[in-house]
């Protein structure tokens, strides 16, 4: 059965000017219960599968237009699946064309420039799709919750206040849509963890050794932080949600649903687009024509 790719984008968006709470979006959902797991799960593999096809198509096309570049965000509590995410939906398209920059802790350097700057520098050109695992938002987000790193961005007369996040949420609108005006396309994922399934992917990093790498003590120590991260993220997606810059809130308990539905939102914002192969005019359709006599004189 085909994927209507419509139908999956107006399941998951978040509507701008909507009253949005994210207690209206269960971490847990996989679709109708009265279907046998097995088969929803055949089901999304089914979507992911034919997502990925789409996608390996119209990147190609996206590249030959050369005309609309794609950033795609992704944000979450920690342990929510970004990385598996990102690895599955996009496996099997050509690496030249994706490039993922993941965003740490900002360094000296980036700290000496607005909080947008080094979110600049990795924005995709024409023709090719760019995937931010983190982002600018981290600046309404975990600052928030830890106003401590505002101050230590030494900007003047800032300082941790309803005012402030909101002059931060205008920033980042009025950024979004100057992107989206030149030729970007956006599209964010919420990955919506539940607070036991978190636990639960943390002890599983513990129990396995090869997971080890993967964990941090500062991981645990967030947890206390949850109703804060929460709120945060409620307030930040409200008001960045447009219609130029959707918000996706995505439930990430079954790792097998978000990946579904981040594959088929994804192939879905692009299939929008309308790309078409690049006109070839007459001079050029001579010069074909004598190439193809010169190698066949050969």
């Amino acid at each position: 059965m085909p994927i209507d790719f419509d139908t999956v984008e107006r399941h998951f968006r978040v509507k701008p000017g909507k009253r949005f709470r994210l207690a209206d979006h269960d971490p847990a959902w996989a679709g109708d219960e009265e279907i046998a797991e097995k088969k929803r799960k055949q089901r999304a593999q089914e979507i992911l599968e034919e997502s990925r096809a789409e996608l390996t198509s119209t990147q190609e096309l996206l590249y030959a237009a050369d005309t609309w570049s794609v950033l795609v965000i992704f944000q979450a509590m920690d342990a929510a699946g970004k990385d598996g995410a990102i690895k599955h939906v996009m496996s099997g398209i050509n690496p030249q064309g994706v490039t993922v920059t993941s965003f740490k802790h900002p360094s000296a350097k980036e700290l000496d420039h607005t909080y947008l700057w080094r979110c600049m520098l990795a924005l995709p050109e024409r023709g090719r799709i760019g995937i931010f695992n983190r982002s600018y938002y981290e600046e309404v987000l975990i600052v928030r919750v830890h106003p401590h790193l505002l101050a230590a961005q030494r900007i003047p007369g800032v300082e941790a206040s309803e005012r402030t996040w909101q002059e931060r949420f205008d920033d980042i609108n009025a950024f979004e849509r100057h992107l989206a005006r030149n030729g970007t396309a956006i599209v964010k994922f919420f990955l919506n963890i539940s607070r036991d399934e978190q636990r639960k992917r943390f002890l599983d990093r513990i129990d396995e050794p090869e997971k080890h790498w993967k964990f941090s003590a500062s991981d645990v120590s967030e947890r206390g932080h949850w109703d804060a991260y929460m709120a945060a993220y409620e307030e930040a997606i409200r008001e960045t949600s447009t219609e130029h810059a959707p918000w996706y809130v995505v439930p990430a308990d079954r790792k097998w649903v978000s990946r579904a539905v981040v594959g088929a939102v994804l192939a879905g914002t692009i299939r929008r687009l309308g790309l078409q192969w690049p006109a070839v005019d007459e001079p050029q359709r001579k010069r074909i024509a004598e190439a193809r006599r010169s190698l066949e004189a050969e």
